[in-house]
């Protein structure tokens, strides 16, 4: 809206040629959103506290957790509102990308709002059915797609990090892989937001990573240079990432251990699909894998623990799935987890950067 507004006044004030550029709009994003969450911040939680919007803790998880039963929910909503925010303000609306990450992003997290209530006014962890959640997801992946090869001639082929010269064609078997991408990353965000601030942390880290990777694959001559698929038109994406990042930063100074408000799914759910869709469109799919390990290893361990299960009979490899909760359970403090996990993170988004050169 502010690009619109703003730029074609460059003719007549220099000034305002500032607007034309990605990476000047993407640090005014980012401001934006986490100024957004740190002054509603407050209003929020005590709306929320008002309305009862409060968590409700599983039974079968560590004891400890029955203390935060009642900390305000839903803090998703203003997370969602913040980046649509600030994205709208920052970025080329003329930019179909940015539309179509909007549109997974709030999608995913009326999915997780539906989610959320039906848990809070039941007064139970049971909202809507796996099922459910999954058969929407992959439903609005299919139009996010459907309307993405509407508008480009999308580009079916793979890139592999570490390797240049390889780039496997997958062809319509695409159709299945993006949302495999997308609703895989949105759930696995999703059993990650077990312990205050753990799923945020790796969040903004990843989003950071996908700041960079959106920027270079819409530049063509450094897209070029570092051998990565360039995407016309892909580079206002950095702009929504660093809007991911500002709001997910405000986030964590309310979420931080001991939180104040809490995610829930209506947070988790669309956060980890927004991220999975940016991924899809500046072609750095696989790289999901590296950035987002905190992710794959919690969803990992879920399938692993409920696997064993069932093939043993009833004997587990974990002492509780997600994997966070084993470590709790073997004794870490939740703030030794937490810093932990964020710590691999980082760790492995240094990792995921260094593919750009690594090839």
């Amino acid at each position: 809206m502010l690009f619109h507004l703003f730029y074609p006044l460059s003719d007549i004030y220099i000034i305002f040629n500032v607007f034309k550029y990605i990476t000047f709009r993407s640090i005014y994003a980012a401001l934006t959103s986490l100024f957004l969450m740190l002054f509603l911040g407050p209003w929020f939680i005590k709306k929320m506290q008002k309305l009862q919007m409060g968590q409700i803790i599983r039974d079968d998880g560590p004891k400890s957790h029955l203390a935060k039963a009642g900390t305000p929910s839903m803090g998703g909503i203003l997370i969602v509102f913040s980046i649509s925010v600030s994205a709208l303000l920052w970025s080329d609306l003329t930019n179909h990308y940015t539309w179509l990450v909007l549109f997974i992003l709030v999608a995913f997290a009326g999915i997780g709002f539906i989610d959320d209530y039906r848990k809070i006014s039941r007064k139970n962890t049971k909202g809507l059915s796996a099922r459910g959640k999954m058969a929407l997801q992959i439903s609005f992946v299919i139009v996010a797609s459907l309307a993405l090869m509407y508008f480009n001639n999308w580009d079916t082929k793979l890139s592999l990090p570490f390797f240049k010269n390889i780039r496997p064609d997958i062809g319509y078997a695409y159709m299945i892989f993006a949302p495999f991408v997308v609703v895989g990353c949105s759930n696995a965000v999703n059993l990650t937001d077990g312990l205050d601030g753990l799923a945020i942390g790796p969040f903004i880290v990843a989003s950071a990573v996908y700041v960079l990777f959106s920027y270079f694959a819409g530049n063509v001559r450094i897209a070029e240079y570092l051998q990565i698929p360039f995407v016309t038109g892909v580079g206002e994406l950095t702009i929504f990432c660093a809007a991911m990042v500002g709001a997910g930063i405000g986030f964590l100074w309310y979420n931080t251990y001991p939180a104040s408000i809490f995610m829930g799914d209506v947070g988790s759910l669309s956060l980890g699909g927004a991220l999975g869709a940016v991924a899809i469109l500046v072609k750095q799919e696989i790289l999901l894998v590296i950035v987002g390990g905190v992710f794959v290893m919690e969803a990992l361990s879920v399938m692993m623990q409920v696997g064993y299960f069932k093939l043993s009979g009833g004997e587990r490899i974990f002492k509780m799935a997600p994997i966070h909760h084993h470590f709790e359970l073997s004794g870490w403090k939740e703030p030794k987890v937490i810093v932990r996990f964020w710590i691999i993170s980082l760790i492995l988004g240094l990792i995921a950067i260094s593919t750009l050169k690594l090839r």
